[in-house]
């Protein structure tokens, strides 16, 4: 049994805010998460000593270093990026981090994130549709004598139907050579292993047959073939729990990290196939590191189901993807049969079925379908609106009744990519900030509380959305030169706000943002908006026809919703419309492993679907240069943003005229 965090009251004087947060946090996540800046810029490791707070009742562990005298710590005073929560304290602010005299708030903005849709598996055994589309069946199978000499194969057909009612069952000339041997091992005692048809016109397929009873023993996978990382689970298929999970990178990431030159590779002699190879060595990594994890048989997994963008699909299969990057955008196929998952290369038996989501167009895969089967949209009556968001962002829009669905390409802001000192999150990415509106002093988060070595996606959209709403840029990203503050300056790319000095960071130079950065983002970010007001007009339906957004890929799960709507990445609706789903391809991908029903429905889901080409519709141009500004360059669409912004130039005139 867990044992429950225990938790601390910490509150902040003279602002007044109390907070309760689990015990061993340090002071400066307290404050945060009280909505209070505190100076730091360092990345709460100590080195700046700019986080003196006053523990005025209880104590702290830690928070004492060089930066403060013998005094200092006599006192009370404490670093808060260091000092551990024991008990229930009282920390009063420095005024340099508080309320400047009682004429100027200097709170964090509120931070909403969206709820996290959890895949429920009594969801499905409620619905009835909770059956695998492989399954195992114990046979015993009558034996043969004078009076019943039916062949074998006619033997476990008839046994299928009297004990179970499975009937049209296609046996193949591999089973046929195998089960004279396989029924007398044990007596007519046997397994039959059926695929179901995804169409019921179709017959049901036997896959292989065992001697004994093994229906307890039936796994499947479910697998994400993204450009940048493959992710797999394995999945018993009796109790719908996922019983491994791992990822791995997408090896054919050595010959470009994205799809297009993958694609030009492909069209080298050889290069298909090298394409081919470098996916399948990543899924068999996963295959193999899970199943030895918890000590599975191969001959033990009966599907694996896979759902990858429309170029990933073509390259897993060796389908030539020449004509996905030439107009017209034309794939070799949308749709794609079972195949023997040693056909493909897998380290799994023949026996065990390779299924693949079907894609909607060139630019709107696999991926994306098993998205909005996993997140229920295709079943829901409210207007929603799905958005993975990443290199290439996927838009659907719709309910149980119609979707219409595009692509558009972002570019890799959102990965820390063509961003000057960008990194993908890990230790050291600083992934949250504030600012002193007044003297316009940050404070810098970093994931694992590391020195700051850069910046990644979650973290410069609050960087951007918070020097906005203080009026440090414009709105079209340009920095404003008369602010008093030396963290403003020209670089070698023009303008930038230092945001941690080089002897506060872990790389031992200025990490900085530019007006280039910021510039590569609003493009990004701009993209994505246009794809969206585009894609609703092309309906004739306006933003506040939205009922419910649903969020995809990596990034959704960090996104700070108040700054995605700041700087116009998503539209502004009410916080409680927004739901994140996580890694939607692979929680479609483990939904069919485990209902043969919503395999089914892919097919009718694919019917509803049109795909707009963004590129060819003439209105995506103009709502694309039009979302190039922050947020937006009318202002009606984002008024919450707006009268924030107003808000903050108001209070600083008056904390100036004081």
């Amino acid at each position: 049994m867990s044992k429950r965090a225990t938790l601390c009251q910490v509150r902040f004087v003279p602002a007044g805010r109390t907070v309760e947060i689990e015990q061993g946090a340090t002071v400066i996540r307290a404050a945060r998460q009280a909505g209070l800046h505190i100076n730091a810029s360092c990345g709460g490791t100590g080195v700046c000593g700019k986080c003196r707070v006053l523990i005025k009742e209880g104590s702290v562990d830690g928070g004492i270093s060089d930066k403060l005298s013998p005094e200092d710590v006599q006192k009370g005073i404490r670093q808060a990026c260091s000092s551990l929560i024991r008990e229930n304290i009282i920390v009063e602010l420095d005024d340099k981090a508080g309320l400047h005299g009682g004429l100027l708030s200097s709170d964090v903005p509120e931070k909403h994130r969206a709820a996290m849709h959890v895949f429920d598996i009594e969801e499905l055994q409620e619905e009835g549709i909770f059956i695998p589309p492989i399954e195992k069946f114990f046979l015993e199978l009558p034996r043969p004598d004078f009076s019943d000499r039916q062949a074998d194969a006619g033997r476990l057909l008839r046994s299928m139907d009297e004990q179970y009612g499975e009937r049209h069952i296609q046996i193949s000339h591999h089973i046929l050579k195998t089960i004279r041997r396989v029924f007398r091992e044990d007596d007519f005692r046997v397994t039959a292993t059926l695929e179901r048809p995804v169409n019921k016109r179709f017959r049901s397929r036997l896959l292989q047959v065992q001697s004994g009873n093994w229906t307890d023993r039936n796994y499947g996978i479910a697998v994400d073939i993204g450009t940048t990382t493959v992710y797999g689970q394995l999945i018993d298929k009796l109790s719908g729990q996922v019983l491994a999970e791992a990822g791995d990178y997408n090896r054919q990431i050595s010959y470009g990290e994205d799809v297009i030159s993958r694609m030009i590779h492909a069209e080298k002699p050889e290069g298909l196939k090298q394409m081919h190879e470098l996916v399948t060595e990543s899924i068999n990594s996963i295959i193999d590191f899970m199943l030895s994890r918890k000590h599975i048989g191969r001959d033990e997994i009966t599907s694996i189901t896979l759902a990858g963008n429309t170029a990933m699909t073509h390259l897993f299969l060796e389908l030539e993807p020449h004509n996905i990057r030439r107009s017209p955008y034309v794939p070799v196929s949308t749709m794609f049969p079972p195949v023997r998952s040693t056909d493909l290369g897998l380290h799994l038996c023949s026996h065990c079925s390779a299924l693949l989501y079907p894609a909607v167009s060139s630019y709107v895969g696999g991926d994306i379908v098993a998205g909005i089967m996993g997140s229920g949209m295709y079943r829901t009556e409210k207007l929603s609106l799905f958005i993975d968001i990443g290199t290439n962002a996927e838009i659907v829009i719709g309910n149980r009744e119609w979707l219409a669905c595009a692509a558009c390409s972002a570019g890799p802001a959102f990965e820390g990519g063509g961003i000057l000192h960008g990194m993908r999150a890990g230790a050291g990415a600083i992934d949250d900030f504030s600012l002193d509106p007044v003297t316009l002093e940050p404070m810098i988060m970093t994931i694992g509380a590391k020195p700051p070595l850069g910046i990644c996606g979650s973290g410069l959209l609050i960087l951007i959305a918070t020097l906005y709403e203080n009026g440090v840029i414009d709105q079209s990203g340009r920095f404003d030169r008369d602010l008093e503050t030396s963290r403003i300056r020209e670089g070698r790319s023009g303008y930038e706000f230092v945001l941690v000095w080089a002897e506060e960071s872990g790389a031992e130079r200025d990490i900085v943002l530019t007006e280039v950065d910021i510039d590569n983002f609003i493009r990004a970010k701009g993209a994505i908006y246009a794809g969206v007001k585009t894609l609703l007009h092309e309906v004739g339906l306006a933003i506040g026809d939205i009922e419910q957004v649903i969020l995809a890929g990596a990034f959704g799960s960090f996104i700070d919703l108040d700054s995605a709507m700041t700087v116009g990445l998503l539209p502004e609706l009410d916080a409680d419309k927004f739901l994140y789903v996580g890694n939607g391809s692979l929680m479609g991908s483990r939904m069919s492993e485990l209902s043969n029903h919503i395999r089914r429905d892919v097919v009718k889901t694919m019917q509803k679907m049109t795909s707009f080409e963004l590129s060819e519709v003439p209105s995506y141009k103009d709502q694309y240069v039009a979302s190039l500004f922050l947020p937006h360059t009318d202002e009606t669409l984002f008024p919450a943003a707006a009268g924030r912004r107003r808000q903050m130039e108001q209070l600083k005139k008056v904390a100036d005229f004081h």
